[in-house]
């Protein structure tokens, strides 16, 4: 259930955020760079604090880099911009949101295993292969 669902969005206006999210959620291969960060990523059904899924971290992470927001900002826009919450899987009302803390903690896993080079170069390898195949 998306928080527009609910009536908790006050417009139905395609933003440029919205439209630029879509548009990436077409284009980023997710389920390349989830099974390249995944196996570094803490373990689910342990004790204490529940990790977030690695997918929601990592679109997280990509709407830091694209908007330029600090942890602190992305977390307190994860509470404010529905278009942000939805593309990030968490478009339920009630659902918890990652607190800066935890966003950090991803960035320091991607830094410590050197997956944001990973990152890039499947990206960069994704663009060469577009480019080879246009007209």
């Amino acid at each position: 259930m998306k928080q527009s669902s609910l009536g908790l969005s006050n417009t139905t206006k395609r933003t440029r955020k919205r439209e630029f999210l879509d548009a990436m959620e077409l284009v980023v291969p997710w389920a390349e760079l989830i099974s390249l960060i995944e196996p570094y990523a803490p373990e689910i059904g342990r004790r204490g604090q529940q990790p977030f899924a690695v997918q929601t971290l990592l679109r997280i992470h990509f709407m830091q880099q694209w908007f330029k927001l600090s942890d602190p900002a992305m977390q307190e826009a994860l509470h404010d911009v529905p278009a942000f919450r939805d593309f990030a899987g968490l478009s339920h009302w009630d659902e918890h949101i990652p607190s800066e803390s935890s966003i950090l903690r991803f960035r320091h896993l991607l830094e410590r295993h050197k997956l944001a080079d990973q990152i890039l170069a499947t990206i960069n390898a994704l663009k060469g292969c577009n480019s080879r195949q246009a007209p």
